[in-house]
């Protein structure tokens, strides 16, 4: 069974039930394989967890 791990900043519910069901179709139609055998694992994280270029995303945004 293919897994797809996608590391992002924190999401709504609405989103994530956005993302899971478009990553699983395209994945689901360029490999062939069925939608039922994916499995989506979102891992959220803070935007001060996450840095880029010397600064958080957190800083980032607040700039």
């Amino acid at each position: 069974m293919p897994a797809i791990t996608i590391s992002i900043d924190e999401l709504s519910e609405e989103k994530k039930q956005q993302l899971v069901l478009n990553i699983t179709r395209e994945a689901s139609e360029i490999t062939g394989y069925p939608a039922d055998f994916f499995f989506i694992y979102i891992q959220e994280f803070p935007l001060e967890n996450i840095g880029v270029g010397g600064k958080t995303l957190k800083e980032m945004r607040n700039a």
